[in-house]
């Protein structure tokens, strides 16, 4: 059948030159790595998601069960698609993150958070290879970087950028753990790389360098105790037997990420929207804590920070303060005790009993309004004193 064999040959030849047109595209917008799988690479994702969701280890993220079947397998998500594309830049840091935790009057912002949003960088590169694809390929394209139920640390390593490591982040031999990822769905025929094999060996440096034990077993997380997600992520009361451990980390937490072997052959970000802005670096507790809302969405613009707002935030610089042991944010503290936000004025509560004396914070109590939300009066109690 010579015209079946010219018709398959041709075919073969389309592919093999979108693929490399999109690795090429991909290199010329900034992406370090880019590798293609199946739509069907993750087989085991649906019943690995639903022991995760069933265990309750996603928290408060209801949007995790809501999303559950579109999430773990992208033909629920697109029926059309027939290649995904995995995108990976690179935003390795200068330094250790863990140098500042030992700063206790500064606050420690996760590396990723210390510019620009990395949604607006990536998925606008993301976009414009998208256009230039879809016009070569004739096909249609999808792009996502966190703005659709897409599992992409798993479709990542059945393409081939790195392997889910014990701390359940892509690790790479390349880059270490310090990547940010996006996806292109597309119904043209692509080539698919070989997936990734897990060079975790024997370490556990990742699980034993977390502070609050958020992995019950290598491979597995419970957000419920991770920094990143109390910090980030969840909106209520932080337990009070968490709060001493997340020391001054205000905004996520790099410790598992920074632990991995595997960086010393990471790094610096190449992208400079990416590279650290020196305010953010080590920012002055005293100083986060004055931030009214109009102050902090001025200092945080652009920030991924913003979007948490502004009384979450305060909530964990004055976890931070209270962790540090510092008189000299005594005032600041006392301010924020009669803050309009019941979430600020708990945690501000919280951090005066753990630097001040039992008389010294009765006395202030008397000189505050009374206070009518159950949560605050709460930690009045917790504090000693009734209100």
């Amino acid at each position: 059948m010579p015209g079946n064999a010219a018709k398959a040959e041709n075919q073969d030849r389309k592919r093999r030159t979108l693929t490399a047109f999109l690795k090429e595209e991909a290199a010329a917008k900034g992406f370090d790595l880019c590798r293609i799988t199946r739509p069907d690479a993750i087989p085991h994702a649906p019943a690995r998601l639903n022991a995760f969701l069933s265990a309750g280890c996603h928290g408060t993220m209801d949007w995790l069960a809501e999303t559950a079947e579109r999430r773990s397998d992208p033909r629920v998500l697109w029926g059309e698609v027939r290649s995904i594309a995995l995108f990976a830049m690179n935003y390795g840091p200068d330094e250790d993150p863990r140098d500042i935790l030992g700063k206790r009057n500064r606050g420690a912002i996760s590396v990723y958070a210390q510019n620009r949003d990395y949604h607006d960088v990536v998925k606008g590169r993301l976009k414009e290879i998208a256009t230039r694809f879809a016009a070569r390929a004739g096909g249609d394209v999808k792009v996502f970087v966190d703005t659709a139920p897409v599992m992409e640390k798993p479709l990542a390593e059945k393409a081939g950028l790195g392997w889910q490591g014990k701390h359940t982040n892509l690790v790479s031999r390349e880059f270490g753990s310090w990547l940010f990822l996006g996806s292109l769905f597309t119904t043209a025929d692509l080539d698919f790389d070989a997936p990734e094999d897990d060079h975790c060996g024997s370490c556990r440096a990742c699980l034993d360098a977390c502070p609050t034990g958020a992995f019950p077993a290598p491979y597995q997380i419970d957000a419920r105790r991770c920094i990143s997600y109390l910090t980030i992520e969840h909106k209520g009361r932080i337990q009070p037997e968490l709060r001493p451990l997340i020391g001054n980390r205000i905004y996520g937490c790099d410790d598992c990420l920074s632990a991995c072997p595997w960086n010393k052959f990471a790094r610096s970000a190449s992208e400079m929207k990416l590279k650290a802005r020196e305010d953010l670096k080590e920012p002055e507790l005293a100083f986060l804590l004055t931030l009214d809302d109009a102050a902090f969405r001025s200092f945080f613009s652009g920030s991924p920070v913003k979007r948490i707002g502004r009384d979450r935030f305060i909530r964990n610089v004055l976890i931070a303060a209270g962790n540090s042991g510092e008189e000299g944010l005594i005032a600041a503290c006392k301010a924020l005790a009669r803050d309009t936000s019941a979430t600020v004025r708990g945690m501000a509560v919280w951090a005066l009993s753990r630097l001040v004396g039992p008389e010294e914070l009765a006395a202030f109590a008397g000189e505050c309004e009374p206070e009518t939300d159950e949560e605050v009066v709460l930690e009045w109690e917790m504090a000693g004193v009734s209100r």
